[in-house]
């Protein structure tokens, strides 16, 4: 008992001292796979971008990879400052942190556009930011608490669906309205692993599913404009080769990309299509710069790495000391993962273009940055499971 009460006292969170994770030693294995995924993203980032820099910034093949780099540099002392920080203290701001992002999408609405969309908050002489970034990481942390708090009565709709749904569509609606399709797939998707995991009932998900489908029904008969576009999106998905002059083109081309690189692709830094025939192709299409310069075998090693991040996330999960840390690993690790995988699906041609990146290794300060800094959560959850087994 003396022991368990010594335990237990190294994770109390004292006011004014949130860093109460001293000798826990980090999660070697997890550290091990970010730092490759991080450095393979930087050379595969570099590769896929400098022709873009050298055509469109006056000959800086530098121009993509430098602010990476730097954002890639706070982001790891991001995350070695997160990891020891006690994750439990997150806790205590969700209300303040919910502010924050409610008032970051409402103001993005009212920044400059880019390909018609309003997703970015500029800031001058500093640079850019997503604000469904963070949010995607405050959704995680907000569930992850209520999960907490009602675990023995998830089964109940008015705990187990109703709160979590109110949350859930008051970020939806705004980023409805930037637009931002693939933000709002990735935080519902995520939702609703964490409210699987969780507890909640089974039944609920085919009744929300039902609901979804309704929604998008009646939204189709409000807006039959969008009737159209959808088709036009499919057809373009199915057939790219019909509209090459238009929406097709940039999934061709990013196909195109995949298969020329055979089993062992054309040599790092050979791609063609990069040379100004694939747009994105150092944010949404890097999957296929990849694919064509490292072959089937750079794909894999990109998936499998990813595969192991997941593999790695749920064993901390598993081993957390108490349900909020487990839901906070299961959140952001499915979060990254899902990310990763519906981006890889996009540049092979198995799903329509949603805009989604790829972690660690698109173009996006803001994205590397807060994944990093999630990374670290998962390595604070992972610290406090080994100091509770005196590791």
């Amino acid at each position: 008992m003396a022991n368990k009460a010594k335990g237990k006292s190294k994770f109390k969170i004292l006011k004014g001292n949130v860093f109460n994770q001293k000798g826990a030693k980090l999660d070697m294995p997890l550290l091990l796979i970010t730092f490759i995924l991080l450095a393979f993203g930087l050379v595969m980032l570099y590769s896929a971008s400098y022709v873009y820099g050298i055509y469109r910034f006056h000959g800086d093949s530098l121009h993509y990879i430098r602010d990476q780099a730097v954002f890639a540099a706070i982001g790891v002392v991001a995350m070695l400052i997160a990891s020891k920080i006690d994750y439990h203290i997150y806790k205590n701001y969700i209300k303040f942190l919910m502010a924050v992002v409610y008032i970051m999408l409402v103001v993005v609405l009212f920044m400059p556009d880019y390909n018609g969309c309003h997703r970015w908050i500029v800031i001058e002489h500093v640079g850019t930011f997503q604000p469904s970034e963070i949010a995607k990481f405050v959704i995680v942390v907000v569930f992850a608490n209520m999960i907490e708090k009602n675990y023995d009565k998830m089964k109940e709709f008015q705990y187990g669906i109703v709160p979590f749904l109110i949350v859930l569509v008051s970020i939806v609606i705004l980023l409805f309205f930037e637009p931002h399709l693939s933000g709002i797939v990735i935080i519902c998707t995520v939702g609703a692993i964490m409210m699987f995991v969780g507890g909640c009932d089974v039944k609920w998900f085919f009744i929300g599913f039902g609901l979804l489908v309704a929604g998008i029904i009646r939204v189709l008969i409000i807006f039959p404009e969008s009737i159209h576009y959808a088709s036009v999106r499919i057809d373009n998905w199915l057939h790219p080769e019909n509209d090459l002059s238009n929406a097709g083109y940039q999934s061709y081309m990013g196909k195109l990309a995949v298969g020329s690189g055979g089993l062992f692709g054309l040599g790092l830094g050979n791609s063609r299509q990069k040379h100004l025939h694939l747009p994105e192709g150092q944010n949404d299409f890097i999957f296929a710069i990849i694919c064509e310069e490292l072959g089937f075998v750079g794909g894999v090693m990109v998936i499998a790495l990813f595969v192991m991040l997941f593999l790695r996330g749920i064993y901390i999960a598993v081993r957390a000391k108490d349900k909020y840390g487990a839901m906070l690993v299961v959140g952001i690790i499915s979060q990254i993962c899902l990310q990763a995988f519906l981006n890889v699906a996009v540049a092979t041609g198995t799903i329509p273009n949603t805009g989604i990146s790829l972690p660690f290794f698109s173009e996006g300060g803001t994205s590397l940055l807060m994944i990093l800094g999630e990374i670290g959560v998962v390595l604070s959850v992972s610290r406090s499971a080994n100091l509770n087994r005196g590791e």
